[in-house]
């Protein structure tokens, strides 16, 4: 089957965002089809660096990049320039979708605000993407996911082992992820609306309106007037079937009783110890809450005592549901994320790596295209060019005047 086959062949999009929210819209766009050029400037996106920190995890391949930015074809472009700018403005004159998360500052220098590009193509659909949003005393501040979907949502503040103790740390791109979703589903709205009205306009998103839609649960009570409460401890639980156990191996789960009165009238017989149902500290809902650390050592001392693969097995036969705490290695190993397309192999030797992850959303009797490798800077810069009907000659000039950068 072709790329022609795929929902979004034929789809010209320009990725001119920086690091992960922005690019993983387009990222997804690349897997079903679309035609996603990733422009950066001369010296490159500065993601492209961000595995050579301290702390992050070391690997020859720059796996970052490859599972943000996979699928695409590369353009360097100096947008100081106004050569730079042209091969820009030709480019989004002939394309459906624009990316971007510059800050307002930086597109108003580059002539990049969507007040810029629109007259030049009235079906492009312009996507944003914004640390604080569109407007407000905030808008133009900067922000990465730590900082704007993490901190500022309220999350940092609850995720906490203990109420007296220090917030919660995010994962590199835990909030960008997503977010870049969001903006996805903005930039296919208004390509929808587009197919009815002919018409493109503006989509856009924002890192804090996606942490405090994930802290959704918590911020509407607070918006409802509750007082919203740190989370104890886990052996201050007041539900002893919603928590996490240790297991003699190390490793820990966690049990989710959405009804805790259905639940805990299998739950002792599937841990082996059907005397707890009849306790009378435990017979009822009400006791087990007023008797919930008691209740908690109690399976603390159970669980300690079998490995994982056995407390697997317990719950499965039972139905208890139950989640284990993985490591995060554990995904290579996944016989679950291989069968549900979680994991996917890539795409030729270029790639990398055997596998890696795909984007978590998939339509019976379409594909999705198998994964590329993300584009080297600049590596398809002459061929983008020459499609856009630039000869030997005027590539040449658009060097000489600085469109490809000072070096070129």
């Amino acid at each position: 089957m072709s790329d022609d086959a795929m929902i979004l062949a034929g789809l010209k999009v320009v990725d001119a965002a920086s690091f992960i929210a922005g690019p993983v819209a387009t990222t997804i766009m690349a897997d079903f089809g679309a035609e996603v050029i990733k422009l950066e400037p001369p010296m490159g996106d500065g993601y492209r660096k961000l595995s050579t920190l301290a702390g992050m995890p070391q690997a020859e391949e720059p796996y970052h990049w490859q599972v943000d930015n996979r699928s695409k074809r590369g353009l360097h472009l100096d947008l100081t320039s106004e050569a730079g700018r042209e091969v820009l403005y030709r480019l989004v004159a002939g394309a459906d979708v624009f990316v971007t998360n510059f800050m307002p500052s930086v597109r108003e220098k580059l002539g990049l605000l969507y007040e810029d590009l629109a007259p030049l193509n009235s079906r492009l659909i312009y996507g944003s993407m914004s640390a604080y949003g569109e407007t407000g005393p905030e808008a133009g501040q900067t922000g990465f996911d730590t900082t704007a979907y993490w901190a500022r949502s309220g999350l940092m503040d609850l995720v906490r082992p203990d109420p007296g103790g220090d917030p919660a740390r995010s994962m590199p791109g835990m909030g960008d992820h997503p977010t870049g979703i969001a903006l996805l589903s903005a930039i296919l709205l208004a390509l929808y609306r587009r197919e009815r009205t002919g018409l493109g306009g503006m989509a856009h998103t924002s890192l804090l309106a996606n942490g405090v839609w994930s802290n959704g649960f918590m911020a509407q009570a607070a918006l409802c007037g509750a007082a919203v409460p740190q989370r104890p401890r886990r052996d201050a639980a007041t539900n002893a079937l919603s928590n996490h156990y240790r297991c003699q191996d190390g490793r820990w789960f966690i049990l989710t009783a959405a009804n805790e009165d259905k639940e805990w009238g299998r739950f002792p017989d599937a841990i082996g110890h059907p005397e707890l149902a009849s306790d009378p500290r435990f017979v009822n809902q009400q006791e087990r809450q007023r008797n919930a650390g008691v209740l908690v050592a109690i399976l603390d001392e159970i669980f300690a005592r079998q490995n994982m693969d056995y407390w697997r097995q317990a719950f499965a036969a039972s139905r208890i549901t139950v989640g284990e705490v993985a490591k995060t290695e554990d995904i290579l190993h996944s016989e679950q994320a291989r069968a549900a397309g979680i994991t996917v192999p890539g795409a030729g030797a270029g790639f990398g790596a055997e596998l890696t992850i795909d984007s978590p959303m998939w339509i019976e009797g379409a594909r999705k295209r198998r994964p590329r490798p993300a584009p080297q800077l600049g590596e398809h810069t002459l061929e983008i060019l020459a499609e856009s009907g630039y000869d030997d000659a005027e590539i040449a000039d658009l060097r000489a005047r600085g469109a490809l950068g000072p070096a070129s």
